[in-house]
């Protein structure tokens, strides 16, 4: 019988329940503030990163991308963090295949339970961002992630365009592409594009700093925060609300 995805998120979500560690299970919780669930497997060394992931590829390599697309959306929706943490591990062996159309179904992933800065930002790290650099991926197509109701499907959009940076692209229209951002209200946001910010002045000073000038009155001042980080004091303190540049 021909395997689906639905036979993947269960087989793992059983074996997980089968073999789940309730006194490890809130071991990192400090880290997420907007709550953690975990099956208590997050130790490096654990079988569910080596044999046992291992055998599930083999086992379920007939899926191909899209499968493993639509396993993943089933497995975000446990909300357990193991579960989604190995969809993304499935998706980074099939990164290549992952074209426009495909990446549709990566954004269901987000409507489906990301729900915590960590699984964003190995997504992009380790997926969308690559096929960016390598142009495997055209920027376009995380247009309408920016209009998202998810907040880290926006989240992911500096966070991925920091694969950009290491093109040493033409850093304005970056700029302008992160504009729908700069007044988003959720502070997991104002990480991500003030992280970027900070990333792109490093290559590209003016041009960035020209930027923050337009929107220091305006913007969140936890961009700034992230954006200047690098800066000399007195270079940050241009961008302090109500002083001029």
């Amino acid at each position: 019988m021909k395997k689906k995805p639905e036979d993947l998120a269960s087989e793992i979500r059983a074996w997980c329940a089968a073999h789940q560690d309730p006194k490890q299970a809130g071991k990192w919780a400090r880290y997420f503030r907007e709550g953690y669930d975990s099956w208590g497997l997050l130790d490096k060394d654990h079988p569910i990163w080596n044999e046992k992931q291992q055998e599930w590829l083999e086992s379920y390599g007939g899926l191909g991308v899209r499968g493993f697309l639509k396993a993943g959306e089933l497995l975000f929706r446990s909300g357990k963090y193991e579960e989604g943490a190995l969809a993304i591990r499935f998706l980074k062996t099939r990164r290549d295949e992952l074209d426009a159309n495909a990446a549709g179904m990566l954004a269901k992933w987000f409507e489906a339970g990301i729900q915590n800065w960590a699984h964003t930002d190995v997504l992009c790290g380790e997926v969308i961002a690559p096929l960016l650099e390598s142009r495997r991926l055209d920027l376009a197509v995380l247009g309408g992630w920016r209009e998202s109701e998810f907040k880290y499907q926006r989240r992911a959009v500096p966070v991925a365009m920091l694969g950009l940076l290491k093109t040493r692209p033409d850093i304005p229209p970056l700029l302008d592409f992160l504009r729908p951002l700069m007044m988003d209200q959720e502070r997991v946001v104002h990480q991500g594009a003030g992280w970027f910010l900070r990333e792109a002045w490093k290559q590209a000073p003016q041009p960035v700093e020209a930027f923050l000038l337009e929107w220091k009155d305006r913007a969140p001042r936890l961009i700034f925060q992230y954006a200047t980080e690098k800066m000399t004091p007195a270079s940050r303190a241009r961008f302090r609300r109500g002083k001029s540049s």
